[in-house]
């Protein structure tokens, strides 16, 4: 039985599907889980067991009846605590709306309980959604299920948590800045941080008030899950037009071209002097660039079509705009105070407090580097690269709102805490899609993911890559004692 919690999300909707075990007992089977292992990790911290118990009860009537089932059928899982669900609190870990209670689902949570889902609980996030490691004042602290003195990484850190731990069949997570992309690796699961604007993101609190209908620039909701194949049935579940737009619009993924690896083109940018890569993981990536070389891949080694820091020249500015909107009145007023001092060459309190003008000047760039990206991709169906400098690290709380203080260990060195954005700037800034992969670990046992960019709106290739990916070289693996 304790298998069962680790199958895929797909597995488990056929095994209730063939009556092999009841949505209820597959609830039970996870909330039994999560009352013997759950406080180790501490990533699922609220629950409707009532409510799901009773849409189980229901699930497992329509089976006896006959009824069209959904694809994701019976299957309990849990969501980021960003994102609303009905009648359950809503905290995106601030204190600042700690005690709202939801009235609605957010949209992608509608879909997910459509396709038959059951949602039982919410997963711990930092406060905001504004980290790469999750803790937060009204939950605490969430662990690396590989290692409990690490994070799980941020800010879907208690979603990656919970998956590789086996206490959800599924989880929904959000990316702006490697949100999905960081945990998955972090935690060795899989991630897909989808083309932007494919899911629709309301009903999500993630730096702004509930009820907000202004979307976020950059900023995605995707799955994570223990098996590749689930990233194509979160795909399937989420993507299409919001509730405005379905009366005419229509949103068909193409599928990818290659098939096998053998028939994939591929770029890999393993490395780079702007953003070093710890060597350990640099190496359990060649590896897996040499398995995929090794089935007959197409494989050519350089950087991408913009260099990383042309691209953190546009990355950074575009995100701290859209983050100074998550500012009190008050500090907002201080920090537009800040910026008449800054000067020229500007700073900190001027990327928060950018004007619509230079706003705009910024996002011209933008469209010109994601010209270069679609030209860099007539040749290559995907590129290969890091997700982040390294591998899980421990747990450091330090309030650092400039990430001034905290650092990196890369080889043994100190680097900056913010060169967690590097790896995630390329796809986040191109609105291109991105899935992590689980390819090895570290001599410490730390999980290793590698990143996989596909062209906008091919989000099947890079699934279909990792899906690929995971046949040749293995996949994921469970974290001891779980």
């Amino acid at each position: 039985m304790t298998d069962l919690a680790f199958r895929s999300a797909s597995r488990l909707a056929a095994a209730v599907a063939a009556k092999e075990v009841s949505s209820v007992e597959l609830l039970d089977h996870y909330l039994a889980r999560l009352e013997r292992l759950g406080p180790k990790v501490n990533a699922i911290v609220a629950r409707d067991e009532e409510g799901a118990r009773a849409a189980a009860l229901a699930a497992d009537r329509a089976v006896s009846r006959g009824e069209p089932l959904g694809r994701l059928h019976g299957v309990p899982v849990t969501i980021k605590d960003s994102l609303e669900v009905a009648g359950m609190r809503t905290t995106g870990g601030s204190t600042r709306w700690g005690h709202h209670v939801s009235t609605h689902d957010a949209e992608s949570v509608a879909r997910l309980r459509n396709a038959g889902a059951i949602v039982f609980g919410k997963s711990n996030l930092p406060a905001d959604a504004r980290d790469w490691q999750t803790h937060n004042e009204i939950y605490g602290t969430t662990n690396n299920p590989w290692d409990p003195t690490r994070g799980p990484g941020g800010s879907s850190g208690g979603s990656a948590a919970a998956v590789a731990a086996g206490l959800t069949g599924l989880e929904l997570g959000g990316d702006t800045a490697g949100s999905i992309r960081v945990p998955a690796h972090f935690c060795g699961v899989y991630g897909l941080r989808p083309s932007y604007g494919i899911v629709p993101r309301y009903g999500s609190v993630s730096g702004h008030a509930p009820g907000t209908l202004a979307d976020f620039d950059m900023a995605v909701l995707g799955p994570l899950a223990r098996h590749a194949d689930d990233l194509d049935l979160g795909l399937d579940v989420l993507a299409g037009a919001d509730h405005e737009r379905a009366p005419a619009w229509r949103l068909e993924l193409p599928a990818s071209r290659a098939r096998t690896l053998r028939e994939f083109r591929v770029a890999a940018w393993l490395d780079d002097p702007f953003c070093p890569v710890d060597s350990e993981l640099v190496a359990i990536m060649r590896a897996a660039l040499e398995a995929v070389r090794a089935e007959g891949a197409s494989v050519v080694e350089g950087e991408g079509p913009v260099g990383l820091d042309e691209t953190m020249a546009l990355y950074q500015p575009l995100l701290m705009a859209q983050s100074g909107l998550v500012e009190s009145d008050e500090s907002y007023a201080g920090l537009v105070e800040l910026a008449a001092t800054e000067g020229t060459t500007g700073g900190f309190a001027s990327d928060l407090t950018i004007s619509f003008r230079g706003w705009h000047a910024l996002d011209e760039r933008r469209q010109h580097s994601r010209r270069r990206w679609a030209e860099f991709f007539r040749d290559v169906d995907v590129l290969l690269c890091p997700v982040s400098p390294t591998a899980a690290f421990p747990h450091d709380h330090r309030p650092d709102p400039a990430w001034s203080v905290r650092t990196l260990r890369v080889d043994g060195g100190d680097r900056p805490y913010r060169e967690m954005l590097t790896w995630m700037a390329p796809s986040a800034v191109n609105h291109l899609p991105a899935a992590v992969a689980p390819v090895g670990a570290t001599r410490d046992g730390l999980p290793v993911g590698i990143q996989v960019i596909a062209p906008y709106l091919h989000d099947r290739t890079a699934v279909r890559f990792v899906q690929c990916l995971a046949k040749a070289i293995g996949g994921f693996r469970r974290p001891p004692g779980f």
